[in-house]
């Protein structure tokens, strides 16, 4: 059957899907670009906020359209059938079958039993990126119950990954040819506790850091286990890069403690000056939100203040999403829409000014950078540094070449422009 797979949201809704996909083509089944030419169409939704559960269910309304045509089968899973399973089931009807995360410990026996075999094969894993580039997810779940996050609702508990199964995964990743390997969960730095009754991410980045990769970056470190311990080993480890995705979602003391995050602004300044100091060439990436309830114009000035104290080298921003069943849900006074808007402009106006500024250090510098695109007739090529993850979410930098490079390689480039988080340079060969 040939099947059309949507992934929404985050990269670790992309691993379930790339786990479907490997249960998918182990039965015969093969994927196809456009839904026009599908058998069946496979969604794998995100609700973490109001703006991506609207696109899921949009997205599963535009792909219910098809199964007038030769599309046979519409199936749903994800975060969207986790939370509101029996209410898509009434409303949604043209959905064949709707799989919540808890059914994922059988789901290659639901989708056979939905898409049927074709033709039993060998297959261990297919991967759902780039053949150079793959996601490890160390976690599942999260124990915080930060105050505005419905993430503990829908994954559940912090789940740790053995390490010896995560060194066996690292291992068959290499085997197909994968050099870049991002660490993904939703909070890195708690890696092992349930199951080892310590911190284990120290002691896993040491074993991955022997085994052939070319770059291993680590994604989503929350600030309160970001120790100066931490940061000192990962500077000691070659192919970790210094990259550090840290989410601290405000800088308003009073709104942290709301929030129900650990620690505070001060440590949040001491671990970005750590790094620096650590590091010559580190990339320090955050997340905040806007509009949070009862944040007045008090905290939106400290946050600003504390954006241009930090000087961020790449920061995303979202406005409060209303979650129901979380902690901030009934909390008020909640902010008007028209001012948590006008807080997030000038924000992003604040960050842009700072990335402007801060981004002419890269001019005339030499970055390695992993080839992931090319317009082969003009020669121009584009890829991603050490600061640059992967998705698109930091940018990209374009380049020419005066000789012909291959996709997942490697190349030196002297970089000659940036504009917003892109660069522009000129390959060395």
């Amino acid at each position: 059957m040939k099947i059309k797979i949507i992934s929404l949201g985050c990269s670790k809704n992309l691993m379930d899907s790339q786990t479907a996909m490997t249960f998918l083509v182990r039965n015969g089944h093969s994927f196809v670009d456009e839904p026009n030419d599908a058998e069946a169409i496979l969604i794998n939704t995100c609700a973490f906020i109001n703006d991506a559960k609207e696109e899921s269910i949009n997205t599963i309304l535009e792909m219910s359209d098809y199964k007038e045509n030769k599309c046979q089968k519409l199936v749903v899973m994800g975060c969207l059938a986790q939370r509101y399973k029996e209410e898509l089931e009434t409303e949604i009807p043209e959905v064949d079958r709707f799989i919540s995360i808890t059914e994922y410990n059988h789901l290659e026996e639901i989708l056979v039993e939905e898409l049927g075999v074709v033709e039993k094969k060998n297959c261990d894993l297919v991967l759902a990126t780039h053949p150079w580039s793959a996601y490890l997810r160390i976690a599942d779940g999260c124990n915080n119950k930060c105050a505005f996050c419905a993430i503990p609702l829908i994954r559940g508990k912090y789940k740790s990954v053995p390490m010896e199964e995560l060194l066996a995964q690292a291992d068959q990743l290499l085997k197909l040819g994968v050099k870049e390997l991002n660490l993904i969960a939703q909070d890195s730095t708690k890696y092992g506790y349930d199951l080892y009754h310590e911190f284990r991410l120290k002691d896993l980045l040491s074993e991955l850091n022997k085994l052939d990769f070319h770059w291993i970056r680590i994604i989503y470190m929350y600030p309160d286990e970001l120790s100066d311990e931490l940061i000192e080993h990962i500077s000691k480890l070659d192919k970790v890069l210094p990259y550090f995705d840290i989410p601290v979602q405000h800088g308003s003391d009073r709104l942290l403690k709301s929030m129900r995050r650990a620690g505070d602004s001060k440590r949040i300044k001491e671990i970005i000056a750590k790094v620096r100091s650590t590091f010559s060439e580190s990339t320090l990436r955050t997340t905040l939100i806007v509009g949070f309830p009862t944040e007045d114009e008090k905290d939106f000035e400290q946050l600003l203040d504390f954006v241009s104290d930090s000087k961020w080298d790449r920061l995303g921003a979202f406005k409060y999403s209303l979650e129901e069943n979380t902690e901030a849900y009934n909390l008020s006074p909640r902010v008007p829409e028209n001012t948590a808007s006008e807080r997030f402009d000038k924000l992003m106006t604040l960050q842009q000014g700072i990335l402007e500024k801060e981004s002419q250090r890269f001019i005339g510098t030499i970055q390695e950078v992993l080839i992931e695109g090319k317009d082969a007739l003009r020669n121009i090529y584009q890829g991603r540094s050490k600061h640059h993850a992967p998705e698109g979410i930091d940018g990209k930098v374009v380049f020419n070449s005066t000789e012909r490079l291959e996709l997942g390689s490697f190349v030196n480039v002297k970089i000659t422009k940036t504009k917003n988080y892109d660069w522009y340079g000129e390959a060395i060969i």
